[in-house]
């Protein structure tokens, strides 16, 4: 069931692929499942890369079967495979998990110095305001300690097994862009709560999913919102599903 201060503060408006494409107003956030979902098997979605290109140019989430860790940036799509190898997504491709925004910023900072994993999200956190929003960080960086996971089949097991089977790896001295969303505690079984961070090299060849970085110099860059458009994919409902919060953290390396 949704919290009712989701549907206060982080207005969600939930539509089906033929409603989704519909001509309307473009929303700020735009996300393709749940992660409750996710978390459920749910593998498979109807959404493809040029469809989900038309709702934003920043952004993460995975391809269809599990296939590696997305990442959008500038309006490409790329793909993280289970070693860290960065590759363009065809426009054809599909998403059962993807969140996208039309980034602009609101918030525009340098780095304070060098920090680590910790200090970078309590800087996000003292810009944000407790509110949902899009993160961007370009930078220079000490250490980005990442994971992707193997491609996976049916009959599709939960997420929490998948992710027993993660490739970590670690890129030192490298340059790049952190990707990725800040959402609040209300936002539980629709997102990931706390900080979702991807990452791609300046040069467009590693990148995953991140467990831990440590930023020597860069921008923070906020994109704020309050709007959030969800497209359910068949078979999925808003606010089905159980979110045991301390498994997705432990899954996510969420800090």
């Amino acid at each position: 069931m949704l919290d009712e201060r989701m549907v206060a503060n982080l207005h969600v408006h939930a539509l089906r692929l033929s409603e989704a494409h519909a001509d309307r107003e473009p929303y700020v956030l735009f996300q393709a499942s749940t992660i409750a979902a996710l978390l459920d098997g749910a593998y498979e979605g109807d959404l493809t890369f040029a469809e989900l290109a038309r709702h934003g140019d920043l952004g993460l989430g995975t391809l269809n079967g599990l296939d590696g860790e997305m990442i959008a940036l500038d309006g490409s799509f790329y793909r993280a495979d289970i070693e860290g190898l960065v590759h363009p997504v065809p426009a054809s491709a599909r998403t059962p998990f993807a969140v996208v925004v039309p980034f602009e910023a609101a918030v525009d900072v340098g780095l304070p110095g060098p920090l680590d994993h910790f200090g970078l999200l309590g800087l996000i956190e003292q810009h944000s305001d407790s509110a949902a929003c899009a993160v961007r960080v370009d930078g220079e960086f000490e250490l980005v300690r990442a994971r992707s996971v193997p491609r996976q089949s049916p009959p599709y097991r939960p997420l929490a097994e998948v992710a027993a089977e993660q490739h970590v790896f670690e890129l030192h001295d490298v340059s790049g862009t952190l990707v990725g969303f800040r959402f609040p505690d209300y936002a539980s079984g629709l997102e990931v709560v706390g900080h979702h961070l991807h990452f791609i090299s300046e040069d467009r060849t590693r990148g995953g999913h991140v467990l831990e970085c440590r930023p020597r110099v860069g921008r923070l860059r906020l994109d704020p919102s309050s709007d959030l458009h969800v497209e359910l994919p068949p078979g999925v409902e808003l606010g089905e599903g159980h979110v045991d919060e301390q498994a997705l953290a432990r899954i996510e390396g969420a800090g």
